[in-house]
């Protein structure tokens, strides 16, 4: 079973055959059906412009549904306060196969990419940050930072730089001059410079950046080809837009962002970042979360040890969030394992090893423009998903 490939009901013709798919499955139709009505609501209520679901059990993927606009509006008016929509034969529906920007989703590909390389000796996650790269650099301040103290959060780093305003010459040394505001280890702060320090740590022990790593130790090894930093331009119709950037809501001016990263951080980057730059769809997300919870493999191919799946995935997880009821809803419930992650585009990731469940829920709430955080949709579906185990 370990290494079965995944199975999709969309794949069936006619409403019995589906209904036995979702039965051997051992999740219950009807609130898979209401899962997808509540996702249906979503753009009517004004929480994305679009959105896909994906809903799945041990080797089948029980929902696949779309719903909504991967592009319907031009640009943000302030003084109206209203979205400016294009004309209406220039919107693009969202399909079960549309592309999203995963934003801190790509942080669980850094963090599997770290992972490969402490299998392979390259790291270590209890060693001092600046054992594993070459101190000729001349970039380098010890301040007791481990590896996992980068994927736990815990290494005292402040949330952000602002990298957008600097010329790209000035990154490295932004990056690794930063001190942390507490002692490593003592206290929880969730930092996007945890998962660039993380890259930038990577990128000088192995010789390799980080898109390199994630195309050759994860996409192409599990067929995830619909999953890359900088997706090409012939991509841009199979993408959903993400924001008007402009300021002073934004942090950047580049009006609608369209087939490119929406992370101010991650544009000026170039597009790979260990935080976010990510690009995928809800299918090839669904592969990433068999692969793990078969501990590691799918098909004939092998990305990680068992033991590298339980350390990504066990409390307090590695790069994964673990028990987080505020966007995993009733999977984080009592005796589950439930191991996630957000992003601020739209995008979610739950998979749950006690029930073998994994729900992904990819959206572009930010189209065409940033909203408050609201997560409530999220932690709903998973719910929903929840209750729908047999």
């Amino acid at each position: 079973m370990a290494r079965t490939r995944l199975r999709s009901v969309a794949s069936l013709d006619d409403a019995a055959a589906r209904r036995r798919f979702r039965e051997k499955a051992g999740l219950d139709g009807d609130q898979l059906a209401a899962l997808a009505h509540q996702i249906d609501a979503l753009p009517t209520a004004g929480w994305c412009a679009g959105a896909v679901v994906l809903a799945g059990r041990g080797p089948y993927i029980a929902l696949e549904h779309a719903t909504g606009w991967a592009l319907r509006y031009a640009a943000w008016d302030p003084e109206a306060g209203l979205p400016v929509e294009l004309p209406r034969e220039k919107w693009l529906p969202v399909r079960v196969e549309t592309v999203f920007d995963l934003a801190s989703l790509t942080k669980l590909f850094t963090a599997i990419a770290a992972l490969q390389q402490v299998e392979r000796g390259v790291l270590a996650l209890d060693t001092p940050v600046v054992d594993h790269v070459d101190p000729r650099a001349g970039l380098v301040t010890d301040h007791g930072i481990t590896v996992r103290h980068l994927l736990t959060h815990t290494s005292g780093l402040r949330a952000e730089l602002p990298f957008y305003e600097h010329n790209t010459a000035a990154h490295p040394e932004l990056l690794w001059s930063e001190k942390p505001l507490t002692e490593p280890g003592s206290s929880y702060l969730y930092s996007d410079l945890n998962l660039l320090l993380l890259e930038s740590v990577v990128r000088m022990a192995t010789g390799q950046p980080l898109d390199v790593l994630v195309r050759e130790g994860v996409t192409t090894p599990l067929g995830m080809d619909r999953t890359r930093f900088n997706p090409p331009r012939s991509w841009r119709s199979a993408i959903a837009a993400t924001e008007d950037q402009r300021r002073p809501w934004a942090k950047v001016n580049r009006g609608l962002v369209h087939g490119r990263v929406h992370d101010e951080n991650a544009y000026a980057r170039g597009g790979v970042a260990g935080h976010a730059g990510l690009f995928s769809t809800a299918r090839d997300l669904a592969v990433l979360c068999r692969t793990l919870l078969a501990g590691g493999a799918y098909g004939p191919a092998r990305i990680l040890a068992p033991s590298s799946v339980a350390e990504l995935l066990g409390p307090p997880g590695l790069g994964f969030q673990t028990g987080a009821a505020w966007f995993m809803g009733e999977l984080a419930g009592p005796g589950s394992r439930a191991a996630g992650h957000t992003g601020f585009t739209g995008t979610s990731l739950v998979l749950d090893p006690a029930t073998d469940t994994f729900l992904v829920l990819l959206a572009n709430t930010v189209h065409p423009v940033r909203r408050s955080p609201d997560s409530r949709p999220r932690a709903a579906a998973a719910t929903r998903l929840a209750r729908a185990v047999l």
